[in-house]
């Protein structure tokens, strides 16, 4: 079965910022020593030729022109963004057009993601499907990035969307329930949002679907502005080195992958809206389906479930065994 979805992340720590080595905010004298070593191993490195994300394409498949917008997850706690990018593939009726290859992203492979039924289709770690009746195109990710390289991840990811001629990109995540400052469980599950429309985050459409802003994201701190500095090529190594040393439990927003993501694509001149959710670890279909929800009004805002064949959410067939096989029923 597919190793994606719960399996595969829980072997790896979702909490780790993509600056350092470890989690913020104490560090051990070994792991500033770590920390050193690849600080001089990315300096060597960068002497090389950097390494590309390169497509394959499914047989004859390929882009369709008419998908302009760009759905993608970013990896975090509870794999939200991952199950809910199951659901729209699993629901729009998409195709598969190719694979995308990153050296940066660890290899796994499955079978059947989606079914309906098992026909023994391959799975790997980065999918593109499209949509062409709703113009969208999904990528799923289906293991994480190997630990520290999510900074070049992301301007990999950002080079090859902005070369596929891709207009709006949502990245769907979730954050740590932990660090919520103002729990507000009235109107059940509330969406966040942070948006390229305007420098300050912000985004109109996002305010009128009843979305909050992302509060934590304000582009003139160190870390956020470092993200966008390095995006846009003017920091240094030098810049590198300070910010590692400095991480501190605010920086924890501008440390996940969402954030990588969103300043790598924004420094390219696309739109992008990431739409994110606080969780726990646990079982998080029910967060998929509210951020898919979330993702479908982005869309469509008339017609939020027009492009959902049969009006509902269609469960992938790789849902079945995320959490393992059922019981056997002899032990009853």
């Amino acid at each position: 079965q597919v190793p994606t979805i719960a399996s595969t992340q829980r072997r790896y720590p979702h909490k780790t910022p993509i600056f350092s080595l470890s989690n913020f905010p104490l560090l051990l004298p070994q792991e500033k020593a770590k920390r050193r070593s690849l600080k001089k191993l990315k300096q060597q490195s960068s002497k090389f030729p950097p390494l590309h994300m390169k497509f394959i394409s499914e047989g004859s498949n390929h882009f369709h022109e008419d998908c302009s917008t760009l759905i993608l997850p970013a990896v975090s706690i509870g794999n939200v963004g991952q199950l809910t990018a199951d659901l729209l593939v699993s629901s729009l009726g998409s195709e598969k057009v190719g694979y995308l290859d990153d050296p940066y992203v660890l290899p796994c492979v499955g079978n059947d993601a989606y079914g309906p039924v098992p026909q023994g289709d391959l799975a790997l770690p980065l999918e593109a499907y499209d949509s062409p009746s709703n113009g969208v195109t999904v990528i799923q990710q289906r293991s994480p990035v190997i630990k520290g390289m999510m900074l070049e991840f992301a301007k990999n990811m950002a080079d090859f969307i902005a070369g596929s001629g891709k207009k709006h990109i949502i990245i769907l995540s979730s954050l740590d329930f932990g660090k919520w400052q103002k729990v507000d469980m009235s109107s059940g599950l509330q969406i966040y949002y942070l948006s390229s429309a305007n420098s300050n985050g912000t985004d109109e459409n996002c305010e009128q679907l009843g979305w909050k802003k992302l509060q934590e994201y304000d582009p003139s701190q160190k870390h956020w502005k470092y993200l966008s500095d390095l995006a846009e090529g003017k920091a240094t190594t030098e810049d590198t080195i300070s910010i590692e040393d400095e991480l501190e439990e605010e920086d924890y927003y501008a440390s996940l992958p969402f954030a990588a993501l969103f300043s790598f694509l924004k420094a390219k001149g696309l739109k992008v809206t990431c739409l994110l959710c606080y969780c726990s670890e646990g079982d998080n279909t029910s967060d998929a389906f509210q951020l898919a929800d979330a993702a479908c009004k982005l869309l469509k805002p008339s017609q939020p479930n027009s492009g959902i064949e049969g009006g509902k959410w269609r469960v992938p067939l790789s849902w079945m065994s995320v959490y393992g096989p059922p019981p056997d029923v002899s032990i009853f």
